[in-house]
């Protein structure tokens, strides 16, 4: 598929099917967020790929939604601000800024595979921190299952192009 129809048919998946993803399609995902630019290219990132299979009680306690733990593997990406690029004009880290990128590449390859994610942003940190075990260096930034859809694509509402770009 050209990266345009990609794009236009990702959709953020919110059942999953209990079939497992097959471990080349996880590595080239894998691969796909590893090569993601970070600032400075410090790449100040780790990837955490969680397995689902008897840990869905404990993964429901990070995002309480009934599909987070539904797909075989979950995974979440972590920053380690310590090492990130810090702009020097006013100290903004932009860590954040490179687990985006690196999860929209994740999540953009994982679609390219036949595979369904959903970005979660709204998840209990403490309880992510718990759970997944992580060290003090280590910030949880964003969640997604993986895994193939059980459901359907809804309609994308998106405002129209004039009204998010502005030339100068």
């Amino acid at each position: 598929m050209d990266f345009s129809e990609l794009i236009r048919s990702r959709y953020s998946v919110r059942a999953y099917k209990q079939d497992p993803v097959e471990d080349d399609k996880l590595n080239r995902v894998l691969e796909a967020a590893r090569l993601a630019p970070t600032a400075a290219n410090r790449q100040p990132f780790k990837i955490i790929v969680i397995n689902t299979r008897g840990r869905e009680k404990e993964l429901n306690r990070v995002y309480s939604g009934e599909w987070f733990a539904q797909a075989p593997i979950v995974i979440c990406v972590c920053v380690i601000p310590q090492i990130g690029w810090t702009r020097s004009f006013d100290a903004k880290n932009h860590c954040d800024v490179d687990a985006a990128i690196v999860m929209d590449h994740l999540i953009l390859a994982a679609a390219n595979e036949g595979l369904g994610t959903c970005w979660i942003g709204a998840f209990d940190p403490a309880a992510a921190r718990e759970v997944l075990h992580l060290p003090d260096e280590l910030e949880p930034v964003v969640f997604t299952p993986l895994g193939y859809s059980a459901d359907q694509p809804r309609v994308k509402k998106r405002k129209e192009l004039a009204e998010l770009v502005q030339y100068q």
